[in-house]
């Protein structure tokens, strides 16, 4: 796999073993399915990769119900299962050890409006902390990252730009945009994140950033 090089480039720029930060390509969680963990997750951010990408989405940080276990930003377990994702080949088991597949709705709203715009094939995915920020000993939470901890993302991501200089970054939600900021990272548009009512105005700025873009090729 071509892109399995790079893959293995920006997760060396992450940093590991750091309490309260799950590092989906480092870190093996104990509700993970058999089958499913460090390795597998890494093959499956090389295979997002292997694209000649013109748009890079950056959120903030990764979920526990999407790239925790998906290894790909905005990607959850149940797109995945369904075969939804572009250039990742489909999963046929499981990726927790839970009931149901976990589906994250911002994935769903996400790649969405990716088809919609004609861009999925074009976009890599990614996040400006690409650790999971979860409460100690509660692997299935969410919370925000402190300014120290979002610095840990810096590298990757500058390292990410580097692989894809014609890319256009878009930033997924406020604090995405305020984190590339201070990275010193070049955003070419801000859209609105598509969780908690967000949905109709992230697409409509992603569909707007993109017929703009292309009216600008003409």
């Amino acid at each position: 796999m071509m892109s399995l090089p790079l893959a293995e480039h920006l997760v060396a720029a992450i940093p590991a073993g750091l309490p309260g930060l799950f590092h989906p390509w480092r870190d093996r969680c104990p509700h993970d399915a058999p089958g499913n963990g460090p390795a597998e997750r890494l093959a499956r951010l090389a295979a997002h990769l292997d694209s000649d990408a013109r748009w890079i989405l950056v959120g903030e940080a990764p979920g526990y119900q999407g790239c925790r276990y998906s290894g790909v930003a905005f990607t959850s377990e149940r797109l995945l299962i369904d075969g939804a994702i572009p250039r990742v080949p489909r999963v046929l088991g499981r990726l927790a050890v839970r009931e149901r597949p976990f589906s994250e709705p911002s994935a769903t709203i996400v790649w969405k409006a990716l088809n919609r715009a004609g861009i999925a094939d074009q976009t890599v995915l990614w996040n400006a902390l690409q650790l999971h920020p979860h409460i100690s000993g509660m692997p299935w939470t969410n919370r925000t990252p402190n300014p120290a901890e979002l610095a840990h993302g810096e590298a990757a991501m500058h390292r990410l730009v580097e692989a894809f200089p014609r890319a256009r970054i878009v930033a997924v939600g406020r604090k995405a945009e305020q984190l590339l900021a201070s990275a010193g990272v070049p955003v070419h548009v801000a859209v609105r994140h598509p969780a908690n009512g967000g949905a109709t105005a992230f697409t409509e700025g992603l569909l707007a950033a993109v017929a703009g873009d292309s009216g600008a090729a003409l």
